[in-house]
């Protein structure tokens, strides 16, 4: 073992230290520019070369990790695949860097054509359906104006380009990566077809955002789809999982540490948003817009910066009771936001 490769403890892996956290499995750890200030990456040993488990952003920061483990703890053998869990930025970010260096690329289909899609959409404006999602949300006037005048994130910000073609993994495939057998599992409501990966040689699970310990994934509905369920689809995602989760399982996940306890922890997001959906009941009994849903939803104030994902999640969830019929929608105006109302109360003012 090289001094850059430990045995996984209680501090996490900094810059080019990498943690054994399970034999031929090296965790580490990325910066990212945000509250939630790190992703998990992880490489498996192939013998000759290298399997990483997604790969942070495409960011100056990112590349200068990158490169100070390849010459540290992965130093001497090439990356030769990459598997990326889902499309978010700060997982597929680096992952066609990777591929045009000569690793083969592993994707669910629906990761790939997302992330390929969303890398070549630069927008220098957020464009019409974004503003009007924004404004049915009833995000504020001020914040909206401030919004439409500023070059919106793009995926192309932190995501280097994707070449054509890649290898596809789906539901029931198995691979064999640091001399083990994984199955794919994949679930959803945080990110379409999002592969986690369950050894069938021993108890470890490769879990993405998936299967978070202690904090919970985001579950989004935006403008390019605004009336999912996303919240139906993690459900029965975490209902799935259930039935396949052991105690004994290690689960690496994208974020946060290692954690045993996955049926309890399953349990534990299913009741989570179960609660939230019930503070949420109750607080429309009279009508609200989505945008004032945060203290119920989250229980305490939201911070600026996380505002965008709030009121994602709150449009989820919204959604949700929408798609049950437990909720009912209105405009107060003809251009004004939606107003939502729990089904069978009186009309009202907000």
């Amino acid at each position: 073992m090289t001094a850059s490769v430990r045995p996984a403890a209680a501090a996490p892996p900094e810059g080019a230290e990498a943690a054994e956290v399970a034999p031929g499995v090296l965790w580490m750890r990325l910066a990212l520019p945000m509250a939630l200030d790190h992703v998990n990456v992880y490489a498996l040993d192939d013998g000759d070369g290298w399997t990483v488990i997604d790969t942070g952003l495409d960011t100056p920061r990112s590349r200068a990790q990158w490169q100070a483990l390849l010459a540290g703890p992965l130093t001497g053998r090439p990356i030769r695949r990459v598997v990326v869990t889902h499309h978010h930025p700060d997982h597929i970010g680096l992952a066609g860097q990777f591929q045009a260096e000569g690793a083969d690329l592993l994707a669910t289909r629906t990761a790939w054509l997302l992330a390929r899609m969303l890398q070549l959409d630069v927008q220098p404006r957020p464009g019409a359906q974004q503003l009007a999602f924004w404004r049915d949300a009833g995000m504020a006037a001020d914040l909206l104006a401030a919004r439409a005048a500023e070059r919106p994130f793009n995926f192309a910000d932190c995501v280097s380009p994707l070449p054509l073609g890649y290898t596809r993994i789906a539901e029931g495939d198995t691979l064999t990566m640091g001399g083990r057998r994984w199955l794919v599992r994949c679930g959803d409501g945080h990110a379409p077809e999002h592969a986690t990966l369950w050894s069938l040689d021993d108890s470890v699970v490769l879990a993405g955002d998936q299967l978070l310990p202690a904090i919970s994934a985001n579950i989004g509905v935006y403008a390019t789809e605004p009336r999912a369920d996303p919240l139906a689809e993690w459900l029965a995602s975490c209902a799935r999982f259930r039935d396949a989760a052991r105690d004994d399982h290690l689960v690496l996940p994208g974020h946060k540490r290692p954690y045993a306890g996955l049926p309890a922890r399953l349990e534990a997001m299913i009741a989570d948003h179960a609660a939230a959906l019930d503070r949420l009941r109750a607080f429309l009994v009279r009508p609200h817009r989505a945008s004032d849903c945060f203290r119920p939803l989250f229980q305490r104030a939201v911070a600026p910066a996380e505002y965008g994902l709030a009121l994602a999640e709150a449009m989820a969830h919204l959604n949700h009771l929408l798609a049950r019929g437990e909720v009912s929608r209105r405009r107060a105006a003809p251009e004004g936001p939606w107003l939502w109302q729990a089904a069978g109360s009186p009309l009202g003012d907000p």
